[in-house]
C-alpha cells in the first residue's frame, strides 16, 4: 500500500486493490451524471403517467413499485460486480418509488413539505451516521461488501424522497414554472462542482449533488410534460408532451447509454483506472475554504427562496381544480344560496338513486361525479355557514364517492344496492339537517 505522499499511478491502484472485492456501483464519470438526471426524470413522469393518466391509483403505484424495487434490488445485490443493466434499472426504479413516497404523505395523508423535507432530512443525516459509525467511509468507491451496498442503497432512496420533497416545497413557496425552476437545482450543481475542482471534499460534494440531481430532472420532466397553457391558475406550464412521451423518451435515453456502458465499459472502475491518473491528494486548507464555500451557497440559496416567496404571485386557485394550490377561500352562502345548494344535491342524489335502480350504472356514476364537483366547489361557501353540518354531510359523501370508487382508485365499486343505500342515507341526511 502506497504511503499517502506518495505520487499514485493506474498500476500501482491496481495492486493496491487486487486483493479487495470488486466495487458494486460505477465510477463517477460525466455519464454518471448524465443517466442519473435522465433516471429522475423519468422518476418524475413515469410516475405521474401510472398513477394519474392511467387511473392506477397512488397507494397501488407505490404499492406495485415497491414490490418491483424489492426484486430489482435483490437482483443488484447478487451480482459480483458492477453491471451497468442491473444497476441502472435499480436507480429507475427507486426514483419513482421514492418519488411516490413523498407523494403519498403529501396527497393522502396531507403531510407539509416542510414537514416532509424535515423529516427525510433528519433520517438521511442519520442513515450517513449510521453509515460512517460502521465503515468509516461514506465514499462511492469503496461498496464492496453487502453492509456497505445496503447502507448505499437506502442512502440513495433517502436522497429521491429528499429531492423530491425539497423540489416540491421550492415550487410551492415561489411558484415558478418548471422552466424556471431548473436554473435553481442546476445551477447549485455547477457551484458544487466548482467548488469540488477547487478542493472541496469528494464525498461532500457528490452527495450534495447526488441530491439535487432529483429536482432538476423533476422539474425537466414536469417542463417536458406540461400542457402548454394552464388548465387553472397556477398550473405549471410546458411543451405539453405529456408524461407518456415524456418517459418514453427518458427511457429510452437511459437504454441507450446503458448499452453503450456495457460495450465501452468506460464507468467500470478498472477500465477507468488504465486511461486516467489518480486523482491528486486533498489540501485541507483548500477543503475548509470550500466548507465555507458550501456555507454561502446554501445562506445565498435561502435568500433567494425568501425574495422569490416574498414576490407576487398565485397563491391559490379560485376555481378549485388546481393539483398544486389550494382552493382560493369563499364568502359564506347567503340563506337562500344555502337553500338552493341543498336543494341541487337533493335533486342528484333522487337522480342518482333512480338511475340506479334502471340499473344505467354510468349515468348513475356521472351524476354522482357531478355532484362531487359541485360539491367541492361549494365547500368552503358551506362550510364558512355551518363547519359541523358541512363535516357530516362531508362524510357521507366520502361514502358515497368510496362506493362507486370516485377518488379512491385502490378499491373496486361496491355493488348496485351497497351504492343505493348509501345514496339513500345522503338524501336523508341532506333533508333533516339545515345550515
Amino acid at each position: 500500500m502506497t504511503s499517502p505522499t506518495t505520487p499514485t499511478t493506474p498500476t500501482t491502484r491496481r495492486r493496491a486493490m487486487g486483493s479487495s472485492a470488486l466495487n458494486k456501483v460505477p465510477e463517477v464519470t460525466a455519464w454518471f451524471w448524465i443517466i442519473k438526471i435522465l433516471c429522475t426524470t423519468v422518476g418524475e413522469s413515469f410516475a405521474d403517467y401510472i398513477n394519474t393518466t392511467l387511473g392506477f391509483g397512488l397507494t397501488n403505484t407505490m404499492l406495485l413499485f415497491t414490490a418491483v424495487f424489492a426484486v430489482v434490488l435483490t437482483v443488484q445485490f447478487r451480482t459480483k460486480r458492477y453491471s451497468p443493466f442491473p444497476y441502472w434499472l435499480t436507480v429507475v426504479v427507486v426514483s419513482v418509488t421514492g418519488t411516490l413516497y413523498t407523494d403519498m404523505l403529501t396527497d393522502q395523508q396531507n403531510v407539509p413539505l416542510w414537514l416532509s423535507s424535515t423529516v427525510f432530512s433528519i433520517l438521511l443525516a442519520l442513515v450517513f451516521g449510521i453509515w460512517w459509525l460502521r465503515e468509516r467511509t461514506l465514499s462511492i468507491h469503496s461498496i464492496t461488501s453487502f453492509p456497505r451496498e445496503a447502507f448505499y442503497w437506502l442512502t440513495v432512496l433517502v436522497t429521491f424522497a429528499l429531492g423530491t420533497a425539497t423540489g416540491d416545497w421550492t415550487l410551492e413557496l415561489t411558484s415558478w414554472t418548471p422552466a424556471k425552476s431548473v436554473l435553481l437545482p442546476l445551477g447549485l450543481i455547477a457551484a458544487i462542482t466548482g467548488l469540488w475542482k477547487f478542493g472541496a471534499n469528494p464525498v461532500l460534494s457528490f452527495w450534495l449533488a447526488y441530491i439535487l440531481t432529483r429536482p432538476l430532472g423533476a422539474n425537466i420532466g414536469d417542463w417536458l410534460a406540461s400542457p402548454k397553457t394552464a388548465i387553472s391558475p397556477g398550473e405549471p406550464v410546458g411543451l405539453g408532451l405529456g408524461t407518456f412521451a415524456t418517459s418514453l423518451i427518458f427511457l429510452s435515453a437511459i437504454l441507450a447509454t446503458v448499452i453503450y456502458l456495457v460495450i465501452s465499459r468506460s464507468d467500470v472502475a478498472e477500465t477507468y483506472e488504465l486511461t486516467h491518473e489518480a486523482s491528486a491528494t486533498t489540501n485541507a486548507r483548500k477543503e475548509h475554504l470550500a466548507l465555507g464555500g458550501f456555507g454561502v451557497l446554501a445562506v445565498a440559496t435561502v435568500a433567494l427562496l425568501v425574495w422569490a416567496h416574498n414576490q407576487p404571485h398565485v397563491t391559490c386557485d379560485p376555481t378549485g381544480r388546481s393539483e398544486t394550490l389550494p382552493a382560493c377561500p369563499k364568502a359564506a352562502m347567503t340563506s337562500s344560496q344555502t337553500a338552493a345548494a341543498l336543494a341541487k344535491y337533493q335533486k342528484l342524489t333522487q337522480t342518482a338513486i333512480a338511475q340506479d335502480k334502471a340499473g344505467t350504472a354510468a349515468a348513475s356514476h356521472a351524476t354522482v361525479q357531478k355532484m362531487r364537483d359541485d360539491w367541492d366547489a361549494d365547500a368552503t361557501s358551506l362550510q364558512a355557514v355551518n363547519n359541523t353540518t358541512w363535516t357530516l354531510l362531508d362524510n357521507q359523501m366520502d361514502a358515497v364517492l368510496e362506493a362507486y370508487a370516485i377518488d379512491h382508485g385502490d378499491i373496486k365499486p361496491a355493488p348496485a344496492a351497497e351504492q343505493e343505500k348509501q345514496l339513500d342515507v345522503l338524501l336523508g341526511d341532506f333533508t333533516s339537517h339545515h345550515f
